[in-house]
C-alpha cells in the first residue's frame, strides 16, 4: 500500500503575503535597532569627554576674566600712582592727600581682585609669578602706611621741604621764627619717625623675596628682566635713603644745640685750589650753636694758626717733593696741609688733635664748606653787604669769568703768595701779601652777614635755604666731622662725612691735589671714560682715561701751571697693566681697603693732560656688573662715560653713584 504524505495546514499561519510583509517588517526593525545601539555608545563616550572639556573651558574663561580683571585693576592703580607721584613732585600737599586717598582706594580694589586668583600660588611654575605679585601687594600696603604716617608725623613742617597746602598756611614771620618753632616741635616729631622706618623695612623684606631671575630676559623686543631689576633697585635705594637718614634725624637735638649748646670749628676749604678733602684750608671760624642758631665767636687765617704750631708729623713725599716752600727747610707737615687723606674723617681726626696744641680746644666737631656752597647760598639770599668789604653777589665778573663773590674771596685770599713765617719759630712774618690782614679780618664779618641775612629771610624762603644745604651735603660742598662717636656714625650712614665707602663689586675714586698751582682749579675741567672688557680667563679688565682741560689763559694770579698729584682708588688686589701720561709715578699700594695708582703731572693754561690706566680687576664677572664711583669733595660734576660691551652710560658725577649692568 502506498502511503501518501499530505501537508499539514496551520490555520493560524497568516497568509503568505502577510507573512512576507511581517518578515520584511521584522527585518526592518532589526536594521533600525542595530544603528541605535552603536550611536548610543558613541554619544555616551563623547559625553564623558565633552563634560570635562566643558568644565576646563568654563574654568579657563572664568580665570581669564578674573586675571583680566586684575590686569584692569592694576592698570587703574598704576594710573593713580602716577598722579600721586606727580603731586609729590610738585609738592602740593592738598593734591598729595587727595591722590593718596584715591590710590589707596584703587589699591584696595586691586587686592580684592587678586584674592580671587590667589590660589594660583600653588600651581607649579605659574605660582612663582603669583607669589611675586603677592609680595608686591604686601610691599604696597606697607608703603601706603609709611607714607600716611610720614605725612602725619611731619605735619606742619612739610613746608621746609617745599610743600604748599591749605593745612600748612602761609608763613608771615622770619626764618628765625620758623627755626624756633621747629626746635620746640622736634621732641614731638622724632618719636614718630621710627615707626615709618620700620614700615619701610617691611617693604624691603617683601621686595627681597621677589626673584627677578624667574622672568625672561626679554619678550620680543621688550626688556623684561632688566626692568624688574631696575624697579627693585630703585625701591631699595629709596628705602635706604630714608633708613640712612633716620639715625641722623634722631641726633638733630645734639647737632643743633637744642639739648645743650655746641661749639664747632667752621673750616673754609678753597675748592679753586683743590686738595684731597675738597680744597686748601684757607681760613676758619669758631661757631657756637644754641637752639639751632649759629653765632660766630672768632675767626682767623689758617696761616696765623699755623704760625703757633710746631710741626711733628712727617709730611707725605708728594708734598715735600712738589709743594716745596717750607718743606725745603723741614719735612714736617704744616697744619694747613693736614687734610692729605681723602677720607675727611681721618684727616679731621688728625687735624683736631693737632689744633688742640695751639689752643683750639673743646670743639664738638668740624663743618667744612667751600666756595660753591657760598655761591649757591647767595643765589637764594641775593647780594649781601659785609661791613667794610662791600657787596658780595653771584653776578659773573669779567676779570675772572666767575661769580663776583669768588673773585673777591680769591682777591683777599692770596694775591701774591702765602704768608711766610720765620722757620725758627720766632713768630715773625718774613713775607706776606699786602692784604693778608684784610683776609683774616674778613671771615668774621662775612659769617655774621651770612647768618644775619639767612635768619632775617622771610619764612617762605626757608625751604630754598634747606634745599641749598641738602644739595651741598649731597654733592660734598659741605662735610661734617663729629667727636661724639654715636653722632659721627649717624652722619657716616647718611653719607655726609666724606669717607671711603666699602664696595662688593667694582670701585673707582679719582682724587686730585693741587700742589702749588694757585687757583687754577677755577678753570680746570675733568672728563673720565671707562671701558670694561672680559679677558679670556673671565677676569674684568678696564681701560680708564682721565682728561684734564684748562681753556683759560695764564694770568699769573688765579691761573697758572697746575702741578697735580692724582690718586686712583680701585678694588684691592687690582693688577696694574699700564699707566701713561704721568711725569712721576708711585708704586701701586694699598690704602683704606683699596689699591691705589698714583702719580704726578702738570696741566698748563690752555692745555690738555691725559692720564690713561689699564688694569685687571681681582674678580671675574659673576652675573651682574656693579660699580661704585665716589666723587671728590670740592669738584663740580665731571663728565663720566662708561662702556661695557654694547652698553653705554654717560652722566655727570655730582655725588657718589652706583651703576649696574
Amino acid at each position: 500500500m502506498v502511503e501518501t504524505s499530505i501537508p499539514e495546514i496551520n490555520l493560524n499561519t497568516p497568509p503568505l503575503s502577510d507573512n512576507k510583509a511581517a518578515q520584511e517588517s521584522n527585518a526592518g526593525e532589526i536594521q533600525l535597532k542595530e544603528p541605535n545601539l552603536k550611536e548610543k555608545g558613541f554619544w555616551q563616550r563623547r559625553k564623558k569627554l565633552l563634560i570635562p572639556l566643558f568644565i576646563v573651558f568654563f574654568l579657563f574663561v572664568v580665570n581669564f576674566l578674573l586675571f583680566f580683571n586684575v590686569y584692569l585693576k592694576t592698570k587703574s592703580f598704576y594710573t593713580s600712582l602716577k598722579e600721586l607721584k606727580a603731586s609729590i613732585i610738585t609738592k602740593d600737599l592738598d593734591k598729595t592727600n587727595r591722590s593718596l586717598v584715591g590710590s589707596q582706594k584703587k589699591f584696595s580694589d586691586l587686592k580684592g581682585a587678586y584674592n580671587l586668583i590667589k590660589w594660583t600660588r600653588f600651581v607649579p611654575f605659574f605660582g612663582g609669578y603669583t607669589s611675586d605679585f603677592d609680595h608686591l601687594l604686601n610691599a604696597g600696603e606697607y608703603s601706603f602706611q609709611a607714607l600716611s604716617e610720614g605725612i602725619e608725623a611731619l605735619g606742619p613742617h612739610l613746608d621746609l621741604l617745599g610743600f604748599t597746602g591749605s593745612s600748612l598756611g602761609k608763613e608771615t614771620g622770619a626764618t628765625v621764627d620758623k627755626i624756633a618753632f621747629i626746635t620746640k616741635a622736634l621732641p614731638e616729631v622724632l618719636p614718630k619717625i621710627g615707626p615709618v622706618v620700620q614700615k619701610l623695612s617691611l617693604v624691603r623684606s617683601e621686595i627681597d623675596q621677589i626673584n627677578p631671575n624667574r622672568y625672561p630676559v626679554r619678550f620680543g623686543r621688550t626688556e623684561i628682566r632688566s626692568k624688574v631689576e631696575s624697579l627693585l633697585e630703585e625701591v631699595d635705594r629709596a628705602i635706604s635713603v630714608v633708613e640712612n637718614s633716620e639715625p641722623l634725624v634722631q641726633q638733630l637735638p645734639y647737632i643743633l644745640g637744642i639739648d645743650s649748646s655746641r661749639r664747632y670749628f667752621l673750616l673754609f676749604q678753597n675748592d679753586k685750589e683743590l686738595r684731597p678733602t675738597g680744597g686748601f684750608m684757607t681760613a676758619y671760624a669758631i661757631m657756637n650753636v644754641d637752639k639751632a642758631t649759629f653765632d660766630p665767636v672768632s675767626s682767623d687765617d689758617i696761616y696765623n694758626l699755623d704760625s703757633k704750631y710746631k710741626p711733628s708729623i712727617t709730611a707725605p713725599d708728594p708734598i715735600v717733593k712738589y709743594l716745596k716752600g717750607p718743606y725745603a727747610i723741614s719735612k714736617k707737615t704744616r697744619l694747613r696741609d693736614l687734610n692729605w687723606s681723602p677720607d675727611f674723617y681721618e684727616s679731621m681726626k688728625v687735624f683736631t688733635t693737632e689744633i688742640e696744641k695751639v689752643g683750639i680746644e673743646d670743639i664738638d666737631g668740624v663743618i667744612a664748606v667751600d666756595t660753591q656752597f657760598l655761591v649757591d647760598l647767595l643765589e637764594v639770599l641775593g647780594p649781601i653787604q659785609v661791613a667794610g668789604y662791600g657787596t658780595f653777589s653771584t653776578e659773573i665778573t669779567p676779570e675772572c669769568n666767575c661769580p663776583q663773590v669768588i673773585y673777591e674771596l680769591e682777591s683777599l685770599a692770596d694775591v701774591e703768595g702765602p704768608i711766610v713765617w720765620d722757620p725758627s719759630g720766632s713768630g715773625k712774618v718774613i713775607y706776606a701779601p699786602p692784604n693778608w690782614l684784610n683776609r683774616k679780618k674778613m671771615i668774621g664779618p662775612l659769617m655774621n652777614s651770612i647768618a644775619a641775612y639767612s635768619l632775617g629771610q622771610p619764612a617762605s624762603k626757608m625751604p630754598d635755604l634747606v634745599s641749598v644745604f641738602l644739595k651741598s651735603l649731597e654733592e660734598k660742598h659741605i662735610l661734617v666731622y663729629f667727636k661724639d662717636n654715636k653722632v659721627q656714625e649717624a652722619a657716616d650712614k647718611f653719607g655726609i662725612t666724606g669717607r671711603f665707602i666699602e664696595s662688593k663689586g667694582d670701585y673707582l675714586y679719582i682724587n686730585d691735589a693741587n700742589l702749588g698751582g694757585r687757583k687754577s682749579n677755577l678753570y680746570v675741567t675733568q672728563e673720565v671714560s671707562q671701558e670694561i672688557l672680559v679677558d679670556k680667563d673671565g677676569y674684568l679688565e678696564k681701560k680708564l682715561v682721565i682728561t684734564y682741560k684748562n681753556p683759560e689763559k695764564h694770568d699769573g694770579w688765579l691761573n697758572s701751571v697746575l702741578p697735580n698729584w692724582v690718586r686712583i682708588y680701585v678694588p684691592q688686589g687690582s693688577q696694574l697693566l699700564s699707566l701713561d701720561g704721568l711725569k712721576d709715578m708711585a708704586d701701586p699700594y694699598d690704602e683704606a681697603g683699596k689699591t691705589v695708582f698714583a702719580g704726578f703731572f702738570e696741566l698748563r693754561p690752555q692745555g690738555i693732560a691725559r692720564v690713561e690706566v689699564k688694569y685687571r680687576l681681582p674678580f671675574k664677572l659673576d652675573g651682574k656688573y656693579n660699580l661704585l664711583i665716589q666723587k671728590q669733595p670740592g669738584k663740580d660734576a665731571p663728565l663720566y662715560t662708561l662702556t661695557f660691551g654694547k652698553k653705554n652710560k654717560e652722566f655727570y658725577l655730582n655725588k657718589d653713584t652706583s651703576i649696574s649692568f
